[in-house]
């Protein structure tokens, strides 16, 4: 991947061109590039990622932003792009004042994996997928597997005319394993996925233990019941917790949704809304995780956002311009997908925190209920509260034991009812962190991570 700090000069010269015209211009420049391969038994998908490349120069026209796009860095190309800006920057309107501070950060964040796989020979990946594969199938009852490994790298600069220059580059990999179970014409499958930030030995976790154990749980599924139904208690896996954190509850918090006044939290700000051993927290830098960002794409520093604080619900994630509005900070949450697509207040790593049971002390209180395991979706609703949440599987809760497997199963309610319904959180030795990719709307996808431990809370369940 080239760097971006080398057309530094011609960037500058295109903010130059539109400081004399605006109170405010910056410019972000990204470049990314991947690779993954797919395969299973009978066919390899291998596909490169086409490198996207350019940049998008912004600027305040008094009553909105002016942007201007190009996928060229040089200087003739960006002085098209800020051309085209001063051409808005005429219309734009009424000289109102850009409310908010700019970043002025000055810094690089350059670290690199020691085995970065953009260097990794894609023999060498399908080789380590086909033996996933032979692993898997080697499993009685596992007819097929899917196996995917891909890589990106995404490499971002931002500067603005208040001074600030950011420059970070993230190298993401992740790698999903799904044995395919068959019996009698019915087919059943479960899952291993992980992902983060790093290189080649992010792929550690395709142990022989774990893909071996992800198989037999396929094939285990075959002869597992349907899940029980109504209201319940119910226990959440670490991975499901964490969705439960970014779906039903981190889109409420996202800030344009509260100057938009389509947020059900807005109203409830300051007050109590869980336990007091309740904490969610969004954290740009988390280390190592799928969702860290260093900077945001407004050019201010990630950092620890605490969304609940022992159960009192202290505020939302941040733009510069939702933070003036609500008298609020930064918070390092002002993301595009990509030089492309639209600035938006989004979620990084959404977690929560854990608490102090051990598994089996959560399962003895539950004494009647269900473990809900390997979250597949989440549905968003931050106007009005509602959540639902899908599993691949499940474990019964009877006499406070855990007993027989049941399939596919969806929990919902009114996310309110369920946080003041936790009842406990298992310790930090459970925590996880998954990947996954979130949209605003279903477009402008980018990647996310959400984390947490067992929790347990009363909700709706019933088959998915």
């Amino acid at each position: 991947m080239s760097d971006l700090r080398d057309h530094e000069s011609e960037l500058a010269g295109a903010l130059r061109r539109l400081e004399p015209h605006t109170s405010f211009a910056d410019v972000l420049t990204e470049s990314a590039e991947g690779e993954g391969c797919r395969l299973d038994s009978k066919s390899v998908s291998p596909a490169r990622e086409p490198t996207l490349r350019g940049a998008v120069l912004r600027a305040w026209g008094g009553g909105r932003w002016v942007e201007a796009a190009t996928s060229g860095l040089d200087a003739a190309s960006l002085r098209a792009a800020a051309d085209s800006v001063l051409a808005g920057l005429t219309k734009a309107g009424s000289g109102a004042p850009l409310a908010g501070e700019p970043s002025t950060v000055r810094k690089d964040w350059t670290e690199s994996p020691a085995h970065p796989l953009r260097d990794v020979p894609l023999e060498e990946l399908i080789a380590l997928e086909k033996d996933v594969l032979s692993r898997a199938t080697a499993v009685d009852g596992i007819k097929e597997c899917q196996v995917s490994i891909l890589w990106a790298d995404d490499e971002r600069f931002y500067l603005n005319t208040a001074g600030a220059r950011c420059y970070q580059v993230t190298s993401r990999v992740r790698a999903t394993t799904v044995p395919i179970a068959i019996e009698n014409g019915r087919v059943e499958f479960d899952y291993l996925s992980e992902g983060g930030v790093g290189g080649r030995e992010r792929l550690a976790f395709l142990s022989s233990d774990r893909i071996e154990g992800v198989a037999r749980d396929s094939a285990k599924l075959l002869h597992a019941g349907a899940p029980p139904t109504g209201e319940m208690s119910v226990l959440l896996d670490p991975g499901t917790t964490g969705t439960f954190a970014h779906e039903s509850f981190g889109h409420g918090t996202e800030a344009d949704q509260f100057v938009r006044n389509r947020s059900y939290l807005l109203p409830i700000l300051g007050t109590m809304v869980g336990p007091e051993t309740l904490t969610i927290a969004d954290e740009g830098p988390y280390p190592g995780a799928w969702g860290m960002v260093q900077c945001d794409d407004e050019g201010n520093p990630g950092r620890r956002t605490v969304l609940v604080e022992r159960g009192r619900f202290l505020g939302g994630l941040h733009d510069r311009e939702t933070a003036a509005a609500l008298h609020a900070s930064v918070t390092g949450n002002a993301r595009r997908a990509d030089f492309l697509s639209r600035l938006f207040v989004r979620m990084t790593n959404t977690y929560v925190e854990p608490g102090d049971w051990s598994l089996e002390e959560l399962v003895r209180e539950v004494k009647q209920g269900v473990l809900m395991e390997h979250s597949t979706s989440g549905i968003e609703d931050p106007q009005g509260g509602q959540m639902q949440l899908k599993v691949k599987k499940g474990r019964k809760i009877e006499n406070g034991r855990l007993t027989d497997t049941v399939t596919s199963m969806a929990l919902s309610g009114k996310v309110l009812d369920f946080l003041k319904g936790i009842r406990g959180l298992s310790r930090r030795s459970d925590f996880e962190m998954t990947p996954g990719y979130c949209g605003k709307g279903h477009t402008d996808l980018l990647p996310v991570a959400s984390g947490g431990t067992y929790l347990l809370s009363t909700a709706i369940v019933g088959p998915a």
